[in-house]
């Protein structure tokens, strides 16, 4: 993608993308659907599909017929064909880099949200790290009983809102210092160190990349008047119904592929012989040919 839609100083650049951008756009989560066969070898036209999804609003939800299959290599071939290589070794994640994200009450997941049932809060995966994660696939191998729905929003379209408000609010979210996480500190000791960084930034290829997290406790925002004009104007547009948040639930075989887009999760109840167990791979590449 050319770079010049993304600098401020070159508003018809920008007016030409947001023009492109907007035609054809998905008007509900159904647009984002494509029925495959096999996740680890997709069919020339399946994988075409998928990706023209994620060209326009980057992402794509697949159903395949695989149904509750707990097999990993799924997902990992699944990504394998899209460019997506370099997997995130989290502290929360299997030994072979995927994470299953299921409740987990034991030490090394207990106080960490996405191993509970609890809701989680609009984010980007990663928001934390130095190395930004370009690409997210998650891929369920069995929903909650009730609950465990997911809200989407392409954060292009988000820059997108909040730059047709007041191009300044993206000049402010865009400084290196607008948003830092404060360490992470586990009996007395620091697991990670703070993290600084800008919310929207453009990536050496010209794409537009973007963390954040909607978290109110553990965040610092940078202190001037605009940065904190330009968050609450960001959170309003997170809370506003829109045509462009989608919203659903993940189902057996089904799965999200993404450029890292903005996400949630809602609170959910386990059936406690077939509790929902999810596969999350988190790359540091984005999907090719987007």
């Amino acid at each position: 993608m050319h770079p010049l839609p993304f600098d401020l100083s070159d508003d018809a650049a920008y007016r030409v993308w947001c023009e492109q951008k907007l035609q054809d756009y998905p008007s509900s989560l159904d647009d984002l659907v494509v029925e495959i066969q096999d996740p680890k070898a997709l069919k020339a036209a399946e994988h075409e599909a998928l990706l023209q999804r994620v060209r326009k609003s980057n992402m794509a939800i697949y159903a395949s017929a695989r149904g509750d299959d707990p097999d990993k290599e799924l997902i990992r071939a699944l990504g394998h064909q899209f460019g997506l290589e370099r997997l995130d070794h989290n502290m929360g994640a299997d030994d072979d880099a995927i994470t299953s994200l299921k409740v987990q009450p034991d030490a090394l997941h207990k106080g960490y949200i996405p191993y509970s049932n609890r809701p989680i809060a609009w984010h980007t995966d990663g928001y934390y790290l130095q190395h930004q994660i370009l690409g997210l696939l998650l891929h369920c191998v069995q929903p909650a009983a009730e609950g465990g729905a997911n809200d989407l929003l392409d954060h292009e379209i988000l820059y997108m809102q909040l730059r047709d408000i007041n191009p300044e609010y993206i000049r402010a979210l865009m400084h290196p210092q607008a948003m830092t996480i404060p360490p992470n500190i586990v009996e007395g000791k620091a697991l990670r160190p703070a993290r600084s960084g800008p919310v929207f930034m453009q990536l050496p290829g010209g794409q537009l990349h973007m963390r954040y997290t909607d978290r109110s406790r553990s965040i610092e925002w940078r202190n001037d008047s605009l940065t904190r004009e330009a968050v609450v104007e960001l959170k309003q547009l997170l809370r506003a119904d829109s045509p462009f948040h989608f919203n659903g639930t993940l189902q057996s075989g089904q799965g999200l592929i993404s450029n890292n887009v903005l996400h949630t999760r809602s609170g959910f109840d386990d059936d406690e012989a077939h509790p929902r167990i999810l596969y999350r791979a988190r790359y540091f590449d984005r999907i090719a040919g987007t």
